[in-house]
């Protein structure tokens, strides 16, 4: 055979092997392209409400009958508002007042019934299943070490982390968050979710520490996956399925709601949440009432207010963290909120008994001043609401 005829057929073996990776592999590469134009300019709005396309997903079973959250009178608009609007890319707006819907509105093409992705506000709500859990008996002290519950984390950087280190994100544990670096920790882990890889495997390989556990607040979302891990050992189920049947059926969610998981059809309990927009207002309204929703205990009410009070060893001046909820740093009591990038919200503000859920695709939500930007909008929300109908 001549030369050039075994090359033309190595060149077509070479071609049909490709081809039948690409098939092969059809998915993952599906999924990692996903990953890769997540959050691009053009597609970010419509990605972030068809996750459920994009990535393997497993619905929250809930039983029971969806509980309409009553019509209140419309409130006025704040000053500054179309502004606040265009400039953060808000693609919906959800207004409680005493329980009561004074504002609902959707912008950028997205609609009422659109389940929209959560980011870390599922932190908050993976908090809120951890106290339901930690008072059925289940898990016996905050203070016990992490690897007494999942031994497979021993000799990993989470040994000798306590449960309280790890749900105020003070385990020490080096993690990168840096959403631009390819190779940061947070985007190696978007891509284990994505080629189908396990969380598990994942959390168990961090084998770094910059401080001993407890000495030091520092954002590790992985600390979440942690927390989801422990709920499962101690219960022999699923994150989905307890939250469908502690969380979502009390309190009458709408629609089907679903998780992002990885390729082991576990959770991405630490971001991958996604619900309608009523529905993040709804856990608001939950933890607004120290854990009763439409007269209905749900979550304890000693960990509703523990949870969400400050307690982690924060910088002086930036903003406070509890257990999975945040707080401005000029908190006023009875004033947290759920924080997810790319500018998604459930702010509480007791006093004023408002509740507002935002979802929005900000791509520029990491730039000076946005956070600020927001709280003072939803402070103004919060009054104006407030003053309507009291």
């Amino acid at each position: 055979m001549g030369l050039g005829k075994r090359l033309v057929q190595g060149a077509a073996l070479g071609a049909a092997v490709i081809a039948a990776l690409v098939v092969w592999k059809r998915e993952e590469l599906t999924r990692l392209n996903a990953v890769n134009t997540l959050f691009s300019e053009e597609k970010i709005v419509s990605n972030f409400s068809n996750m459920k396309q994009l990535f393997v997903n497993v619905p929250i079973t809930r039983t029971g009958k969806v509980i309409a959250l009553p019509q209140g009178p419309d409130m006025p608009l704040p000053a500054g508002w179309e502004g606040w609007l265009r400039d953060r890319a808000v693609t919906a707006v959800v207004v409680l007042q005493d329980g009561a819907r004074v504002h609902e509105s959707y912008h950028l093409g997205t609609k009422q019934d659109d389940q929209r992705i959560s980011w870390s506000v599922a932190k908050s709500y993976l908090s809120a299943l951890f106290g339901i859990i930690k008072d059925q008996g289940l898990i016996d002290s905050l203070d016990d070490p992490i690897t007494k519950y999942v031994p497979d984390l021993k000799n990993s950087a989470y040994d000798g982390a306590t449960l309280r280190n790890v749900l105020r994100m003070s385990s020490g544990v080096e993690f990168d968050e840096d959403y631009l670096d390819f190779w940061s920790d947070i985007n190696k882990m978007g891509r284990v979710l994505a080629l189908g890889g396990s969380m598990d495997d994942f959390a168990i390989g961090q084998d770094r520490r910059f401080v001993d556990p407890g000495t030091q607040w520092q954002y590790v979302s992985i600390d979440t996956h942690v927390l989801g891990m422990v709920l499962r050992e101690v219960t022999g189920r699923s994150i989905a399925d307890l939250l469908g049947d502690h969380i979502m059926g009390p309190m009458g969610t709408y629609g089907q709601p679903h998780y992002v998981t990885d390729g082991d059809k576990v959770a991405f309990a630490l971001g991958g949440l996604n619900l309608t927009t009523r529905d993040y207002a709804r856990m608001g309204e939950l933890f607004r009432n120290n854990g009763i929703f439409q007269e209905k205990q749900i979550v304890p009410a000693d960990w509703a207010v523990e949870s969400t009070t400050p307690s982690a060893k924060t910088a002086p001046g930036k903003e406070r963290y509890g257990y999975q909820w945040w707080a401005p740093n000029d908190a006023i009591e009875g004033e947290f909120l759920a924080r997810g990038v790319y500018g998604q919200y459930i702010y509480v503000n007791k006093p004023e008994g408002t509740v507002i859920a935002l979802n929005s695709a900000d791509r520029k939500f990491r730039e000076p001043g946005v956070f600020d930007q927001h709280i003072a909008m939803f402070r103004e929300i919060s009054k104006t609401a407030s003053d309507r109908v009291r």
